[in-house]
This record gives structure tokens, C-alpha cells and sequence, in this order.
């Protein structure tokens, strides 16, 4: 599935057609969830098996990665259970450097014998390789952490929570779309457990243990007599925590200029699907915009979409080096305007960070998967574009000596390759709410949500949509409009951002499976923000055809 299908995965009726591709291992049972995975002494053992292999074969470094793959998926629709489906993925996979280049193998045989043949068969593959590779591979240094863990902070594993409390939940806020004006209702959750061992010849041997969740839902109203419909997508946000985030009770609320409450750490799947409701009726008698030019006020879970393809893929190394341009294209943000330390990619206020640390976000991990301890790192300082996102074999092209941590792989069968890190706008410094944003506004539109985009190969000329917008005209929201995209190009949209509401109103948007390289992997990644102002966007009309 493309990204684009992740991210409008409106039509979640179709969960159980599509699931296969979805899914990253065999169905099990679901108390096969709670079974207790490998012993970490068992799962070191076997790693230097891998690794002494590989330096017996003649590789000059090698790293192994053990990973148990936990996935759980519920879909519902209206007051019925569509699918549930339970998954788990175990294996091996080992990489080398042999000759100066990179060979790679992997095996569901997790014994010494079996561990054996693929390192040797990785081995094998990096000499070959080394016979029409022109420049050997240059890794930066990287730390030995010697043995040590990290998981993510939850306070509920999903696996712990039986399947009928999660039924009920979804088959609660279908009813409550219904109640308040629905005609059809799709609802979903999805679960994923990562049970990682890192080791390497560099000394290091690292367990971790990653979480993630995704609630979401699609309404759609329908007007027969008019032969019109229209649709609303939940609010949430996929997070990097345990099922307490389904609670809605962990965490204050931003009352929202429109009535609706803004989630930040904790999700109301059912007050959401209650307002999305009506406002999908509310879409069906909506003004359609007038196309030209408006203030946009941008709340954050629209807004990291933008951010995710405006800055965090034209900012991935690999991308600025031409080596995504046969599948995912390129990027503007070329070395030599980076080299130039004076590149405007945005306005003096726009600070854009990456960062793999950050507490509840998708991308969190202690360590990526190279055995690089996480960081945050400046990608565009005072509107200043200072950074990109490099792993070990990437940073010397930059001239850096040290690994940005933000490399990743999907599966243990899959190679590891530099991934987007959190790319998040700061906040502003100045106390500044939404509704002082909104008050200094004369003509503008309100966006939420995410919605539809296009963007061109280079990461730089694009269109996006949005799940509702509001009208603003002299400081007050006075209707709903329908039928709003934006145009603009990646620079010109950032130098335009004028005001950024303060960290009162930070929340992040999600990615959960978002795709690069070839052959394709998915990865998770969250984009944080607080509510942003860009003056003077050029906003069209989808709804009229000339």
C-alpha cells in the first residue's frame, strides 16, 4: 500500500480485504499475545553465534537483529465485529560488512545452525557485492553501550486488555456517530509490540521494547434528496504509548475554537465520533469557499502532514542524494543550498527539530537500529535549513562524524535503512492561545484534520485539503466552508508562517505506516507542532470544474 492509502484509510470497512497487506507475520491465537518471548541471555547467546561467524567469514564488522513482532487489528462497522486479527513475526536478521561493502541475510530458523548459514550467506553476498562496489563503506563511530534495554513508558499493554473491551469501545462510538446523525460508520484500532535485540561488534547488546497504538474511525452523512454525502476522519493521533491512551482521562483537553476538544497524551474515541457526526451533517450545507488568497490557521493535526512531506522527506539524506528518485522521488533542499548556511526555508520564527526521544511519539526508541542512542538534532534553525537526517554510512557526505540515530527496519527479514525521524515545529516563546490567533485574523480559514495532498517529486510544489474548515472573518469563526485546498511551494509556505500559539497547545500528529525504499517498508513517526498562522495562501476551490 502506498502512503497516501495509509493516511486516507477512510474506507475501513474494507479492513478485513486488505489485511494481508497489512500484515508483518502469521495469525495467531490471542493468548499467543501473552506468551513471554525469548529469554534475553538466550537471545545474546545466540547474536554472538551471528556475530563471531561473520568475523570468522572474513567480515570486518556485522550486527544481528532478534525480533518478535507482535500486531493485533480490530475492525468494526456499525454494530458489527468485521475483523479481528492477531499476528506474530520471529526471526534473525544479520548484517555485514565484508570487503568493504554491505551484504545482508535473514532467517526464521533462530538455532545455531540456522543463525550459521545466513551470516554466512551475508558474508557471501557483501563479497560479491564488493566486486562492483567503486567506494567502500564509511561508517562513523558509534559508542559500545555494553548490555542495556529500553521500552517504552505505558502503563497498559494492549495485549492485556481482552478483545471484548476493545469491541465495545469501537461498537460504542459507531453507535454514537449513529445517535447524532450518521449514516455509516467504519471504526478501527491497531496494536504493535516490537520485541527488539540489537547486538554488534562494537560491543553493544540492546533489548528493547517498543509500543504503538492507532484508534481511528470514518463517518459519512448522507443528503438523499440531494444525492450528496460527506465524510468526517477521527481527530486521534497514532501515539507511541500503551492502551491508556484509549482512557480519554490522562490528559488535559484544548477546548477548540469550533467545540471541538482537542486531544493531547489521552483519546475520546466516543465524544470525537459524537462531533464527528454532526459535523459531517454540517459539511452537507456548508458554504463552498471562494478560491484567492487567506491567513491559514493551522492546528496541528493537520499541520503534521504538512510537516511530514514538506520537511521530513526532502530532509532525508538518502532522498537529497538521488538514491530514493527511482521510487520516491527527490528533493529540493539540495547539498549546495545547506552548504550555503544561509538557505531561507522558512520564516525567522520557524524552528524545526528532529527528535527520537520524545516522550508518547511514534519514533520514540532508546536506541536505533544500528545501536545509535537517540537524540534530538536542529533540521532548520530560525527559518536557517542546518541539518539533515543521516545514519552511520551517511553522515561523512556531510561532513559529520556522528550518526543522527534514526535508523530503521520493519521487520527482522528486512534491512535496516535511514528512516524520518519526529520532525516537530517548536512552539512559540510568547503566550499565544488559538483564540488570540483567530481574534487577529481578518480573512482566513480554519483548518483541522488531515485530508487529501498531492506534492510534487522534489518535495516542493504541493496542494492539501483537510478534514473541516471554518470560515474567520474579522477576528471570529462565522460558518463552515467546504471544499478548501491550499497551494503553495515548500519555501514560500514556510517564509509565510507569521505566528506559532505557545507550548500550551503542542500535540502531535501520526504516520503509522508510512512507506519508502524498495523493496517498500512501513515505519511510524510523529510530527508535533502547536497551532500555526501562514498569511497569504493561495486557497482553491475543489468542489468547481472550469
Amino acid at each position: 500500500m502506498k502512503r497516501r492509502d495509509f493516511i486516507q484509510y477512510a474506507g475501513l470497512g474494507a479492513g478485513a480485504v486488505m489485511m494481508p497487506s497489512l500484515l508483518m507475520g502469521n495469525t495467531i491465537p490471542v493468548e499467543a499475545l501473552l506468551e513471554p518471548g525469548m529469554d534475553v541471555l538466550i537471545k545474546k547467546t545466540l547474536a554472538d553465534v551471528a556475530l563471531n561467524t561473520a568475523k570468522s567469514a572474513g567480515a570486518s564488522y556485522a550486527d544481528a537483529r532478534i525480533g518478535r513482532y507482535l500486531n493485533q487489528f480490530v475492525f468494526t462497522r456499525e454494530d458489527k465485529v468485521q475483523n479481528v486479527v492477531n499476528t506474530e513475526s520471529f526471526g534473525i536478521g544479520i548484517r555485514v560488512i565484508a570487503n568493504g561493502t554491505w551484504g545482508f541475510a535473514s532467517t526464521n530458523n533462530v538455532t545455531d545452525d540456522g543463525i550459521k548459514k545466513a551470516t554466512l550467506q551475508a558474508v557471501a553476498i557483501a563479497k560479491a557485492n564488493a566486486k562492483i562496489q567503486k567506494d567502500p563503506v564509511k561508517l562513523a563511530p558509534v559508542a559500545s553501550h555494553g548490555e542495556v534495554s529500553w521500552k517504552t513508558p505505558i502503563k497498559k499493554d494492549f495485549k492485556e486488555v481482552p478483545i471484548s473491551e476493545k469491541v465495545e469501545l469501537l461498537l460504542s462510538a459507531n453507535a454514537a456517530a449513529q445517535n447524532n446523525g450518521a449514516d455509516f460508520v467504519n471504526s478501527a484500532l491497531f496494536m504493535v509490540n516490537e520485541q527488539k535485540y540489537f547486538a554488534s561488534t562494537d560491543g553493544s547488546y540492546i533489548d528493547q521494547d517498543v509500543h504503538r497504538i492507532w484508534p481511528t474511525f470514518g463517518v459519512t452523512a448522507i443528503d438523499r434528496g440531494a444525492g450528496k454525502f460527506k465524510s468526517r476522519q477521527a481527530m486521534s493521533a497514532p501515539m507511541g504509548m500503551g492502551y491508556e491512551y484509549m482512557d480519554g482521562l490522562a490528559s488535559e483537553k484544548i477546548a477548540g475554537p469550533t467545540g471541538m476538544n482537542l486531544y493531547k497524551n489521552s483519546y475520546d474515541i466516543i465524544e470525537d465520533a459524537t462531533l464527528a457526526a454532526k459535523q459531517a451533517k454540517e459539511k452537507l450545507t456548508a458554504k463552498s469557499v471562494e478560491a484567492g488568497k487567506y491567513d491559514l490557521v493551522l492546528e496541528p493535526n493537520h499541520l503534521g502532514l504538512t510537516i511530514h512531506e514538506s520537511v521530513g522527506h526532502p530532509l532525508e539524506l538518502d532522498r537529497v542524494l538521488g538514491y530514493e528518485a527511482n521510487y520516491a522521488g527527490t528533493s529540493f533542499a539540495t547539498l549546495d543550498k545547506w552548504k550555503t548556511k544561509d538557505f531561507k526555508y522558512g520564516s525567522d520564527i520557524v524552528n524545526l527539530v528532529a527528535d527520537k526521544t520524545q516522550v508518547g511519539s511514534l519514533g520514540a526508541v532508546g536506541y536505533d537500529d544500528e545501536g545509535v542512542q537517540t537524540k534530538k538534532w536542529d533540521l532548520v534553525r530560525n527559518g536557517i535549513l542546518v541539518n539533515y537526517q543521516a545514519i552511520r554510512d551517511q553522515v561523512h557526505m556531510i561532513d559529520q562524524n556522528e550518526s543522527h540515530g534514526c535508523c530503521y527496519a520493519q521487520s527482522w527479514n528486512d534491512v535496516q535503512f535511514q528512516r524520518m525521524p519526529n520532525v516537530s515545529l517548536e512552539p512559540g516563546k510568547d503566550k499565544y492561545s488559538i483564540d488570540d490567533m483567530i481574534k487577529d485574523v481578518e480573512k482566513g480559514i480554519y483548518i483541522a484534520g488531515r485530508g487529501s495532498y498531492s506534492i510534487d517529486q522534489q518535495r516542493y510544489n504541493f496542494q492539501f485539503g483537510g478534514t473541516v474548515f471554518y470560515e474567520i472573518k474579522d477576528g471570529k469563526i462565522v460558518g463552515m466552508l467546504d471544499d478548501v485546498a491550499y497551494q503553495s511551494n515548500t519555501q514560500e509556505f514556510w517564509n509565510s508562517c507569521v505566528k506559532i500559539c505557545d507550548k500550551d497547545d503542542y500535540r502531535v500528529f501520526g504516520s503509522f505506516f508510512d512507506g519508502k525504499g524498495q523493496p517498500s517498508q512501513i515505519s511510524a513517526v510523529s510530527h508535533g507542532s502547536s497551532t500555526a498562522r501562514f498569511n497569504d495562501v493561495n486557497v482553491i476551490n475543489t468542489g468547481r470544474t472550469i
